[in-house]
């Protein structure tokens, strides 16, 4: 199983900081409990070429992996939760991407052509994606920022080449937005994760997951025209506060519905939850 990996990838929408690295850890401990040997990599749209030199009031604090990397804070979730040591080829920057492939043309390894962001950005994204899961059953991916980013278009570009190369059954798309809560007229809008998904949608994506974070429990109403709209043969949603951060664990429900979802996908050797 190891030899073809499967991926998982992880978009957010909406607004940022809704805690996709928390979701993608989470999902990772999950399945590395049914025996599935999981990896999970953060890839951050920004240009800098790591987030040593950014300020950790803007970013977070640095995280410093074994192999002295500098990396993104969320590897040291994936690092606490999966008890399983990060490496560099768990985390890459827009900047690491646009670098290698520049020293690359000034060798004259692209044999005088034209550089663009298709194919050879794009190229450079997959092969360090497919490096990084080299050797493991599953790979959860995590794409930084939210959709419709202008810095994170590549990235969703490969991933939308790579499920064309590899395939349904080897890739699957989870998606996560923010259902906002009025107060004033006690109303959850769902119009923010419609428009969210859409967006998506206009990259050549499709969720097959799709969580909503909000303060207060949709209704049916909510659940049935955001499945409609946004064309979703599962709709999976649990009633969580916002600042809960350890969703799945938080939420029985939400982790059954995942586990069940991915068994009937990938058709993995799940045992079943009870």
């Amino acid at each position: 199983m190891a030899s073809k990996p499967k991926f998982l990838f992880v978009t957010g929408g909406v607004v940022s900081s809704l805690g996709k690295g928390i979701l993608s850890a989470s999902l990772g401990s999950l399945l590395e409990s049914k025996k599935i040997k999981v990896t999970i990599m953060k890839l951050d749209p920004y240009i800098n070429l790591d987030p040593g030199t950014m300020s950790p009031f803007q970013h977070g604090e640095v995280f410093v992996t074994e192999d002295g990397a500098e990396t993104d804070l969320d590897l040291g979730h994936y690092e606490r939760f999966l008890d399983e040591k990060m490496s560099q080829n768990n985390n890459f920057t827009a900047g690491q991407v646009y670098d290698s492939v520049l020293k690359k043309e000034r060798k004259g390894e692209f044999l005088g052509a034209t550089v663009q962001v298709i194919p050879h950005i794009t190229d450079e994204i997959k092969k360090r994606i497919m490096k990084g899961a080299k050797g493991y059953d599953l790979a959860i991916v995590e794409i930084g920022g939210t959709v419709g980013d202008i810095e994170s278009q590549p990235f969703l570009e490969a991933i939308r080449q790579l499920k064309i190369e590899l395939g349904d059954q080897r890739t699957l798309f989870l998606h996560l937005t923010l259902v906002p809560f009025l107060s004033t007229s006690g109303e959850t809008k769902t119009k923010p994760t419609q428009h969210s998904v859409k967006n998506l949608l206009s990259y050549g994506l499709q969720p097959d997951i799709l969580i909503c974070r909000s303060e207060k429990e949709l209704q049916s109403s909510d659940k049935r025209k955001i499945a409609l709209l946004q064309m979703l043969a599962w709709t999976l949603f649990s009633h969580f506060q916002t600042f809960l951060q350890f969703m799945l664990f938080q939420s029985f429900y939400l982790k059954k519905s995942l586990m069940k979802l991915l068994r009937e996908k990938w058709v993995l050797n799940l045992k079943k939850q009870t």
